[in-house]
C-alpha cells in the first residue's frame, strides 16, 4: 500500500495536525481525503518524492559470502578483481 502525503489548503483554518504535512497509507482502489481527520479542514494530497535510498545492509559482505566476484574497470577492457 502506497502512502499519501496531505496538507490543509488553508493552514489558517488547520489544525495542528494538518498544518504540516501528515501521511497516510491508503490503498489504491480507496478515494483521496477530502477533510481532515482531525479537525474537518479541507485538505489536499501534495506530490512527494520518493524515498529510494541505499542499502544499509552491507550488501558486499553477503555478495563475498555467497562466493560472487567485485569486478573493479582499470582501463580499458582491463578489470581488478576486489573480492
Amino acid at each position: 500500500m502506497p502512502i499519501y502525503e496531505y496538507q490543509a489548503r488553508d493552514t489558517k483554518k488547520a489544525c495542528s495536525h494538518c498544518r504540516e504535512p501528515f501521511e497516510v497509507l491508503q490503498k489504491l482502489s480507496e478515494h483521496a481525503l477530502a477533510v481532515c481527520p482531525s479537525c474537518g479542514a479541507a485538505i489536499s494530497k501534495i506530490i512527494s518524492a520518493p524515498r529510494v535510498g541505499s542499502s544499509q545492509s552491507n550488501f558486499d559482505d553477503r555478495a563475498k559470502s555467497a562466493g560472487f566476484h567485485k569486478l573493479k574497470k582499470v582501463s580499458k577492457g582491463e578489470y581488478e578483481k576486489q573480492y
